[in-house]
């Protein structure tokens, strides 16, 4: 254990090194519909809470959705409120967490989680429930006023392979539920990306990006930029709709060394939208 902490802080180090000059190029100044690029925690999931928070500092991000690795269920409402907190203390703006797999269609259960959310100051929770409990779900998105965004999960998802799936079951629900979509994900059901966000609409609630080199392949994650999803239609089509979630990098690959793929990621996001914006 020893020498995987060394070795995870000395990633780290490089990595932050490497992302630097990055997270220090200014924002494009514009009037255009702002788009909120952040990160999922997940992408630092090798990464204790306080090496994830300085990592995500370091590589310039605002918005996070939190992971429980970060903020384990685990924890007392105490325990979660002050881990919380720390993400304040570094400026971070927490705009969701997740996912939630709710699996048990018992009220006690998705309560418990609700609670956490609640402790954590969680705006939305990226779930992964059933069709059943989904439709449970709605009455504590009222009770709690925390939105519920269904997380679709690709071919192998038995419940939601793509966010198409969850449409006509939250189509007459509460407005605060709908759907993340991950376009990773998507695009492996052999879905069109832009016409599954377009259908989604106001039920877009959030979103994670990623880029495949082949997308069909789960196996081909890589650096935003470097694959064949297109990022770039996308931004576009999300400025049109004037979007207004979250659109979180989940960086999958590289687990105990991510920084610096997750900085060039980042970097070429925002290069795309610089680009949009004039």
């Amino acid at each position: 254990m020893t020498n995987r902490r060394s070795f995870l802080a000395q990633s780290t180090t490089v990595g932050l090194a490497a992302a630097a000059p990055i997270a220090a190029a200014p924002a494009a100044a514009t009037e255009a519909h702002e788009i909120k690029i952040g990160v999922a925690s997940y992408s630092l999931r090798e990464f204790q809470r306080g090496l994830a928070i300085k990592a995500l500092k370091q590589l310039g991000v605002t918005y996070v959705n939190i992971k429980e690795f970060h903020l384990p269920y685990i924890l007392s409402p105490e325990e979660v409120v002050k881990g919380r907190k720390q993400f304040d203390a570094a400026g971070l703006k927490v705009i969701g967490g997740g996912t939630f797999s709710f699996t048990k269609e018992d009220d006690a259960d998705i309560r418990h989680y609700f609670e956490y959310a609640k402790n954590a100051g969680m705006p939305l929770m990226v779930s992964m429930p059933t069709a059943k409990i989904l439709v449970k779900l709605e009455k504590f998105v009222k009770e709690y006023d925390i939105k519920v965004a269904v997380h679709n999960h690709g071919p192998e998802d038995k419940n939601f392979p793509s966010i198409q799936d969850v449409l006509p079951i939250v189509k007459n629900m509460d407005p605060r539920v709908g759907v993340c979509c991950d376009i990773g994900h998507e695009s492996r059901t052999g879905k069109n990306v832009l016409e599954s966000l377009e259908m989604a609409g106001p039920r877009l609630l959030d979103m994670h990006f990623k880029d495949l080199k082949d997308p069909m392949g789960k196996d081909t994650q890589c650096e935003v930029g470097d694959g064949k999803l297109p990022i770039v239609a996308i931004f576009k089509l999300l400025q049109k709709m004037k979007y207004s979630g979250g659109v979180m990098l989940e960086y999958e690959i590289n687990a105990d060394n991510p920084v610096a793929g997750m900085a060039k990621s980042l970097a070429y996001a925002r290069g795309v939208l610089a680009g949009l914006n004039g």
